[in-house]
């Protein structure tokens, strides 16, 4: 079986996209490319996530054409090809549909600054112009919306994440989830206070050796 380990990685955060609220039912797609291979394993269209197995995962190549598994990939295929071909760094990609930062895409708002966890994304989250869902149009939307980011809005339908793994990519879906809700709350009462871009531009930094790499990095 063709990218055995990128398949049982898709199935477990297919599941925890769940768990943490990410989306519902078979919401949102997720993916990886192995470059060794040269090959992209993603989840199937139109399957809930806690049924999805591993013979489930779809692998395909580059053009998108299906190398092993007998189920359809996701519908959002094209924008996961698209984005690997965009960012060679890319490793894997996360769609959500999770509640807060849907929120704020349906309003056609960037995430500025707010809390410095936004430098998961860069300084802040920007916005993608709407398209259909799985066409050429909304693949090119992502692209040009991600820019460097590693996170996007996508305008009345959700957030992709990008990453140079997995765990990179869900870390910061979640973590702007987290960001998107604060961003909705404080604005329901007031005027939020912004990092300014000083800050953001030493935080972003500190972000590049975060967590087991360098010790001296703590929230």
């Amino acid at each position: 079986m063709k990218l055995l380990q990128q398949r049982q990685q898709l199935v477990t955060y297919g599941l925890k996209m769940v768990q943490s609220r990410l989306t519902t039912g078979s919401g949102g797609n997720l993916s990886i490319l192995s470059p060794e291979d040269n090959l992209i394993a993603i989840s199937p269209s139109g399957i809930n996530y806690d049924q999805v197995t591993v013979e489930d995962i779809v692998v395909v190549d580059r053009n998108g054409k299906t190398v092993e598994g007998s189920r359809k990939p996701s519908s959002e295929l094209g924008f996961h090809l698209a984005l690997y071909a965009a960012r060679p760094e890319i490793r894997s990609v996360v769609h959500t549909h999770s509640v807060y930062a849907t929120t704020i895409a349906c309003l056609h708002w960037e995430i500025p600054a707010v809390h410095y966890l936004v430098a998961f994304s860069g300084n802040k989250v920007p916005l993608a112009a709407y398209a259909t869902f799985g066409t050429d149009e909304l693949a090119d939307n992502v692209v040009a919306g991600i820019g460097g980011y590693n996170a996007v809005l996508l305008a009345n339908h959700g957030l992709v994440t990008v990453g140079k793994d997995i765990k990179y990519a869900f870390d910061t879906a979640e973590e702007i989830e987290l960001v998107a809700r604060i961003y909705y709350q404080s604005k329901s009462v007031g005027q939020p206070v912004l990092v300014n871009d000083e800050e953001m531009e030493l935080v972003t930094a500190k972000f590049v050796s975060y967590g087991q790499l360098d010790t001296s990095v703590s929230n």
